[in-house]
């Protein structure tokens, strides 16, 4: 990393970005236009500035930099917590945060950022969006099944929640359509790869292409598979030598829980999942373990089909479903 004249790591929230630089050490400015022009004055030539994906907080500060030619790497969230775990970290401020930030960016070998084009954005805006009325939707739908369970329900206020669940319902099918026909006019061709596969659907093939930025976010399929939250983990505490394993909890539950059911469909459909749930099933785990292990496998032949450009093959194998 000796090729960078500095290294910044940049903890980013609503109203503040706190930085810690190689060399400057500590500063912190407001998350705003200002905030940016005075952050680029402090930054030299051939400087990297290394940042955690957080949604809309990092985005703006992210392009304002690259405009403005300055190297920048946006790094996994997921990544960076299990660094920062791995430090053993007690103290957990935004001070502290920027400073593992850019020891992180110090230490590994980061992915550089490139710009969005004006499709990818528009993707990403609605995708939050869809997120946004998906959870409001769940809120809505928990709220229906308590006045259900009430003795004497409020009428009014069931018919309330169901009209409301109705508009959520119409709005995320909106957004879907938008999303399907944005991606068609950039990535048709990977759509059409990704359907291929037994088990994938549009909707899952669509998901996967938005949220990996058409498979280019990430190097391989083993860091797809640990954003997306469906690789095992082992928990250990006390005096147990053996953990159970279970999947993590963290990462993107949608497109996770749309794996999960198309892994139904998977086995049915295709000789390699089935022996990997039969394979597993025999062993005496769970069906849901099981299930996890197909949706692991669909990723990576996503992946792998991505990648090399080629449609779905039974009998081919590729580097890069490693």
């Amino acid at each position: 990393m000796n090729k960078y004249k500095e290294i910044f790591g940049v903890d980013i929230s609503k109203d503040v970005f706190d930085v810690h630089g190689s060399k400057s050490g500590h500063d912190q400015f407001e998350n705003n236009a200002s905030g940016f022009k005075s952050f680029l004055k402090r930054l030299p030539k051939e400087s990297l500035v290394v940042m955690e994906a957080t949604g809309y907080y990092h985005y703006r500060l992210t392009q304002f930099l690259h405009k403005q030619n300055i190297i920048v790497s946006v790094v996994n969230p997921l990544s960076l917590k299990r660094f920062i775990q791995m430090k053993l970290a007690k103290i957990k401020t935004d001070k502290s945060d920027a400073k593992a930030i850019y020891e992180y960016g110090q230490i590994n070998e980061v992915p550089l950022y490139t710009a969005l084009t004006n499709v990818q954005s528009k993707c990403l805006q609605l995708f939050r969006l869809m997120d946004s009325c998906i959870k409001k939707r769940t809120a809505t739908k928990n709220k229906i099944h308590g006045e259900e369970v009430l003795d004497i329900p409020s009428k009014y206020v069931y018919r309330s929640l169901k009209r409301i669940k109705k508009y959520l319902d119409k709005e995320i099918l909106g957004i879907e359509k938008k999303l399907l026909s944005l991606v068609k006019q950039e990535q048709q061709v990977q759509l059409t790869l990704l359907t291929s596969i037994p088990g994938i659907g549009l909707k899952t093939a669509l998901f996967m292409i938005v949220i990996t930025d058409g498979f280019t976010k990430f190097e391989n399929s083993k860091q797809l598979c640990s954003y997306v939250g469906i690789t095992p983990t082992i928990r250990e505490s006390g005096s147990s030598v053996r953990g159970r394993s279970r999947i993590s909890k963290v990462g993107n539950r949608k497109l996770r829980n749309l794996l999960f059911l198309c892994s139904f469909n998977a086995c049915k459909h295709s000789k390699a999942c089935r022996d990997i749930y039969e394979r597993i099933v025999n062993k005496g785990k769970s069906k849901k373990q099981a299930l996890i292990a197909v949706s692991n496998k669909l990723i990576k032949q996503s992946f792998a089909i991505a990648k090399s450009g080629l449609p779905y093959d039974e009998k081919y194998v590729s580097v890069f479903s490693k």
